[in-house]
């Protein structure tokens, strides 16, 4: 029988479909990127196996991602950036009544899970990822991972049985070699395609798939870490996870035998004894002090110069209307307002194209009192403490704040490959030395 599907509806009203199998002790949140349909997914045995076999030991959470399945579509100029998926899974979570759960993401779900993982490790047990690929130069190179030639195939072939069984990437013969003659199988992977997303959709989405990079944000993720691959897959090299297992603290690498991609062909019972025996353990005691965040500065252009003209008590009056405005905006924006830096401000977002839009929108917000700001972004590991918030992502926001100029908007380009499919556009300022911080950092202009 195939489980019921519910809908959570987010804050900017797409219904996000999910479905819950078995009623374990633990919860596990499956996120299986934007290829999936939550009612196909059961019409092939070797699937609905995995899925049964993960429901065995757990209260099982399946997500189909915005814009694909049986989550509402969107057209290809709407998808979302990667922080809005972050807030779609907690969103999930609260309908599913889950306060903590472990997360289990394959190919970019496991991008989302990482991300989720470090901006919200309160909420996470355990993270295990399956054939992710972290994205960034490394990853996107030449030959079929070309990312113009890569992309024109998915726009030609998607949902096409040529494209299904032979494409170097997506077909059978590459995914899941075990089965690439199965005609059942066949038949069933081309319905699934179709069934995940139309062309358009799938090629945007693979185009935000090659625009993000979230190598800067592995080492943030603080929660026990699970690698999972197979020594022999065509699409994922093994040296992709252990290259993972150097960035991530602590993570463990199990690499399984085989030469299939896809999680639920080939020897499914191996992956699914691997997660059952890491979250069934011991919970560890969870370090909330050290979370991924996004620091925003602004800062009052020529501002001496000002509170001068204007004297004491009509500067204070100034600023004191100039904050409350730009908390307005962080509130606005689900940022967390920070302290006043004296003719500025400090805020964190656990999200970086919302912390962007903040400081354009503060901009617009305190214009009409006759002020201008500068602004910087950068995304980073940061300390929670009871006076604020430390750490180098905190200084290197403030040296790239200090970059930028009258009514400027500069980001790290740790943010810029983390805000792909946002609609944000920059220019490339180049690289810059900023004092007190290790190596040289390239920065970039929001443009719009």
């Amino acid at each position: 029988m195939i489980p019921e599907t519910r809908y959570a509806k987010t804050a900017d009203g797409v219904h996000i479909a999910y479905q819950i199998v078995g009623a374990g002790p633990i919860d596990l949140l499956f996120v299986p990127g934007f290829w999936s349909n939550l009612t196909w997914n059961w019409q092939l045995a070797s699937y609905a196996h995995f899925l049964r076999r993960l429901s065995s030991f757990c209260r099982l959470i399946v997500v189909d991602r915005r814009g694909s399945g049986l989550s509402d579509r969107l057209s290809p100029d709407d998808l979302p950036p990667l922080e809005t998926l972050v807030e779609d899974l907690r969103i999930v979570l609260d309908a599913a009544g889950s306060d903590r759960a472990s997360l289990f993401g394959v190919w970019s779900g496991g991008q989302t899970c990482s991300v989720f993982a470090a901006t919200r490790p309160e909420r996470v047990d355990r993270l295990i990822l399956y054939a992710m690929n972290p994205g960034g130069s490394g990853f996107w190179t030449g030959g079929m991972w070309h990312p113009e030639t890569y992309l024109a195939r998915v726009a030609e072939g998607w949902g096409t049985r040529s494209f299904a069984r032979l494409d170097p990437a997506w077909g059978l013969n590459a995914v899941a070699p075990s089965v690439a003659d199965d005609a059942h199988t066949i038949d069933w992977y081309l319905a699934s395609l179709q069934f995940a997303s139309d062309p358009g959709a799938a090629t945007a989405l693979n185009r935000i798939y090659t625009e993000t990079d979230i190598h800067p944000i592995l080492p943030s993720i603080r929660v026990p870490t699970l690698l999972l691959c197979r020594q022999g897959d065509r699409l994922e090299p093994v040296t992709t996870s252990r290259h993972l297992a150097t960035l991530i603290p602590g993570a463990r690498l199990l690499e399984l035998p085989g030469e299939d991609d896809l999680w639920f062909v080939g020897d499914t019972d191996a992956i699914v004894d691997a997660i059952q025996g890491f979250v069934t353990g011991v919970r560890p005691a969870l370090r909330s002090d050290r979370v991924l965040a996004t620091v925003l500065f602004t800062d009052v252009v020529k501002s001496t110069e000002l509170a001068v003209r204007l004297g004491d008590a009509v500067w204070k009056e100034l600023m004191a209307d100039h904050d409350d405005r730009a908390k307005a905006e962080i509130e606005h924006h689900r940022g967390t307002y920070v302290d006043s830096t004296g003719d500025g401000l400090l805020a964190t977002f656990d999200g970086p194209a919302r912390a962007v839009r903040c400081a354009q929108a503060i901009m617009e917000a305190v214009r009409p009192l006759g002020v201008e700001i500068r602004s910087g972004c950068h995304t980073g590991e940061i300390e929670l403490g009871e006076d604020g918030v430390r750490g180098i992502a905190v200084h290197i926001g403030a040296r790239v704040a200090s970059l930028a100029g009258p009514g400027e908007v500069l980001v790290s380009n740790t943010v810029k490959d983390l805000v792909a499919g946002s609609g944000l556009t920059f220019e490339d300022r180049g690289e810059h030395e900023l004092k007190g911080v290790p190596d040289r950092w390239h920065l970039y202009r929001v443009v719009g």
